[in-house]
């Protein structure tokens, strides 16, 4: 056990955040995310995390690691697909509240890809987090900034 660290995260995500240099990503997948088919061929690290929400993960891990104040939007999105384009996504007002405790820039410091191509930067992250969270559109990748 370690004091004023988080308890869900595992050390196996202790470790990873831990190896991460700035500027590396990592993308916390939501249940329906492909991360294992995605991780492999990209040598992503895969990491599970069974039984917890991308909030409670988000939450945790900004408070052991910065945002990139280098990049205008260190945190992305998946945008909804034109078929979804009536569907509320409630987390993501989560995620404002999150990054805002976190980070000064608050809701400005979240971008968003297309579809296709947040699964494309997601190849390209440092790890893969695979959660247990059952909202849609609540994959988001993070990436790491410099502790100062």
């Amino acid at each position: 056990m370690l004091k004023n660290i988080p308890p869900i995260l595992s050390p196996e995500l202790l470790k990873v955040l831990c190896e991460m240099g700035h500027g590396d990503r990592i993308c916390i997948g939501d249940g329906n995310f492909p991360g294992a088919s995605m991780s492999k061929p990209n040598n992503c690290v895969f990491v599970r995390a069974d039984g917890h929400g991308v909030p409670e993960l988000l939450d945790a891990i900004l408070t052991v690691i910065p945002l990139d104040a280098y990049v205008e939007h260190p945190v992305m999105l998946m945008e909804k697909m034109d078929c979804d384009k009536d569907l509320e996504i409630p987390v993501w007002k989560e995620y404002e509240q999150i990054i805002a405790r976190h980070d000064a820039r608050g809701a400005s410091a979240i971008g968003a890809y297309e579809r296709f191509r947040f699964y494309d930067e997601a190849k390209t992250c440092y790890c893969i987090l695979q959660s247990g969270e059952s909202a849609i559109y609540a994959n988001v990748i993070l990436q790491k900034g410099v502790i100062k």
